[in-house]
């Protein structure tokens, strides 16, 4: 895709980006209204919750604002230029950063939930926490080698293996955080309880969120390995970070709430004994 290659595949670059960023934008606005939601059910929670919330927001804004800058500067300030397809604007690589502050957000506030439904074991958490900090670093190690090159050529050439460490590395994490909770979860069921209905919920919500967000970030792995001259691993990944933001606070605060009539709606924030 650069001024020596044959003629740009315009549907899957130009036209996988933009499919990329419209639904990345559907995705943004549930953000934008589970955080509503949450504000106006929950106006009590403890401040430490409520600022993760509003950061969650504030980041997933800037991202999307990101992803259609870039789309302006690639549809409108390059008109007519195909070979321009293989620019990366800063835009476009800083929205790889915020993504990875994003999954670390809700990667560590998953950590805190396996934290306490351990009863505080830090030999499950240390994992998570570790490999979570690894993707951070890998995420911004990779916007600025983005920014140094400049070029989606000269990036897989030179470093092409640290876009692959970073999804690795947040598909590792995604399926530690899910399969933790999953067996934390139902060994608490297998504890009996009048709770056992809401766990079952609980277990599969768990499920069916972690192995969204893990799906979307292998399949986003496989393009960049096999078809690294398109820009569908690029489409995926603007959604990767919106795939679990919701679930961070918002939704999983409603849910409790939901199914247990407020009775145990802190289940993770305040004691494991709520549920046994």
């Amino acid at each position: 895709m650069s001024t020596n290659d044959s003629a740009v595949d315009i549907p899957k670059t130009f036209g996988a980006l933009l499919i990329g960023a419209v639904f990345a934008s559907f995705l943004s606005g549930g953000v934008t209204v589970q955080t509503l939601v949450y504000q106006k059910l929950y106006p009590t929670d403890a401040s430490d919750i409520k600022t993760l919330v509003l950061a969650i927001w504030l980041l997933d804004t800037c991202h999307t604002a990101l992803i259609w800058v870039s789309q302006w500067e690639y549809f409108i300030g390059f008109y007519g230029l195909e070979a321009k397809i293989d620019y990366i604007p800063t835009t476009l690589a800083l929205s790889i950063m915020i993504t990875g502050v994003l999954t670390f957000l809700v990667h560590s506030f998953f950590a805190h939930r396996i934290f306490l439904l351990s009863k505080r074991k830090w030999s499950l958490v240390a994992p998570v926490i570790i490999i979570a900090i690894l993707r951070l670093v890998s995420s911004t190690a990779t916007t600025g080698t983005m920014l140094h090159y400049r070029s989606f050529i000269q990036f897989r050439q030179h470093v092409r293996w640290l876009f692959t460490l970073g999804l690795a590395l947040s598909s590792a994490v995604d399926v530690l955080i899910t399969s933790s909770l999953f067996l934390l979860l139902r060994s608490s069921k297998m504890e009996g309880g009048s709770l056992d209905g809401v766990i079952d919920s609980l277990i599969l919500y768990t499920f069916e969120t972690g192995s969204v967000t893990c799906a979307a970030t292998i399949v986003s792995m496989i393009c960049w390995i096999i078809i690294p001259t398109e820009l569908i691993f690029m489409a995926l990944h603007f959604i990767i970070g919106k795939c679990s933001t919701p679930d961070a606070v918002s939704e999983t605060s409603i849910l409790e709430d939901r199914l247990l009539g407020g009775a145990v709606r802190h289940l993770c924030w305040k004691t494991v004994d709520q549920i046994e």
